[in-house]
């Protein structure tokens, strides 16, 4: 732990695996349920999944939920890996600021607040409502050139996303999630994938924003170059694997690595954890693994929204391998690399509904069947409470 500040430190030490107990109880509970068993499916995996995150059965009810829109920009985005100008990033955060986004009408839907977190974009933001100012820099480093960030750097990240995640709770937030804006950032996730998973670049970069075929080869190459330049595994050119079924893992006694990928970084190795996160990441990326550390901690759920929270989870997950029993997917992105991260997560999605947004957009649409699973755990009586005969054994 010598590579770890303090805080993060302690955060680390913090964070519990599911509690068995409670896995348990949630699982006869599901079955005493005035319903056939495995009647609703991957919800009741849900609720038993979130029973063994908050050590409780029945969990409590995720809600109200507080999406955190963690905005940097990225060096390597003079790499001509975007076809947007990188003022588009300050632009977008003003528009997430006056309510004008995807991200704020799926937040009114789902009843979650939004809150604007600046990491590191490449200009200084007005004050306003809604934001938060944790500036680790303006923009990294050009990843493809050297390291993106000093390890100092990261490690400030990390802390600030534990603070958002820490103050969110602490304001009554009951389930986090995961947001991010930052042109140029689906390349550093690609790059912390396939550093993460050892897969090969080719097959974890996707066209983010909108990218044409000769955009997306040298998209590609800029990735390979990135790993190859921090001295980073450059893949084996295996293929990915089929994404897991929409839907949440059983449990997490089941979850893991399939043993026909690549391998990659020893769990649990903070000091490769963060070389990686540093050498390839975004101030966003480290931002979001120590809000999704912060989560687990307080043993409050976070869903994940696409390909930079699941980047951004291989990161947590890297230094604390347990971390993701406190999370749910809460989609599927169109992006490739998105289902390679989820995979080694251990984790399936909720929905699959070819989202690339981003935003936040994915884990805001879960968040009521979310709440649905739980709800069911709260609310439908058991056989014996409301006298209907169980079939026969």
């Amino acid at each position: 732990m010598s590579d770890a500040r303090p805080v993060l430190q302690s955060v680390l030490e913090a964070i519990r695996p599911a509690d068995p107990r409670a896995l348990a109880a949630a699982r006869a509970h599901q079955g005493r349920l005035t319903k056939p068993p495995g009647s609703l499916g991957v919800l009741e995996d849900v609720a038993v999944r979130l029973a063994g995150a908050a050590g409780v059965n029945p969990p409590p009810m995720p809600a109200p939920a507080a999406l955190a829109i963690f905005a940097a920009d990225h060096g390597v985005h003079a790499q001509g890996v975007s076809p947007w100008p990188q003022e588009v990033t300050v632009q977008m955060v003003a528009n997430f600021l006056a309510g004008g986004a995807v991200a704020n009408a799926f937040a009114a839907q789902a009843g979650a607040s939004v809150t604007v977190v600046d990491v590191g974009v490449a200009a200084d933001l007005p004050p306003g409502e809604g934001l938060l100012v944790h500036k680790i820099g303006y923009g990294t480093a050009d990843l493809s050139l050297g390291p993106a960030m000093t390890s100092d750097e990261a490690v400030a990240a990390l802390e600030a996303g534990i603070s958002v995640a820490r103050s969110l709770v602490a304001s009554g937030a009951r389930c986090l999630i995961t947001g991010d804006m930052g042109i140029a950032n689906t390349t550093a996730s690609a790059a912390l994938i396939a550093a993460y998973t050892g897969l090969d670049p080719a097959t974890v970069t996707g066209r983010g924003t909108g990218i044409d075929d000769a955009t997306h080869t040298h998209k590609v190459a800029i990735v390979r170059r990135a790993l190859a330049t921090n001295n980073l595994p450059t893949g084996s050119g295996a293929p990915t694997p089929p994404a897991p079924a929409a839907g949440p893992s059983p449990s997490p006694e089941v979850q893991g690595t399939p043993a026909d990928l690549p391998s990659k970084p020893t769990p649990g190795d903070v000091g490769e954890a963060l070389r990686i996160l540093a050498a390839v990441g975004g101030y966003e990326h480290a931002a979001l693994a120590g809000f999704i550390l912060g989560a687990a901690e307080a043993r409050v759920p976070v869903i994940l929204d696409g390909v930079i929270a699941g980047a951004a989870a291989l990161a947590a997950q890297a230094l604390v391998p347990h971390v993701t029993d406190h999370c749910i997917a809460g989609h599927r992105s169109a992006e490739p690399g998105h289902a390679a991260a989820l995979i080694h997560l251990g984790l399936r999605p909720l929905v699959d509904l070819e989202l690339r947004l981003g935003e936040g957009t994915g884990g805001l649409l879960a968040h009521p069947l979310v709440c649905s699973a739980v709800r069911v755990m709260h609310d439908v009586a058991t056989f014996d409470s409301a006298g209907v005969t169980e079939k026969p054994v």
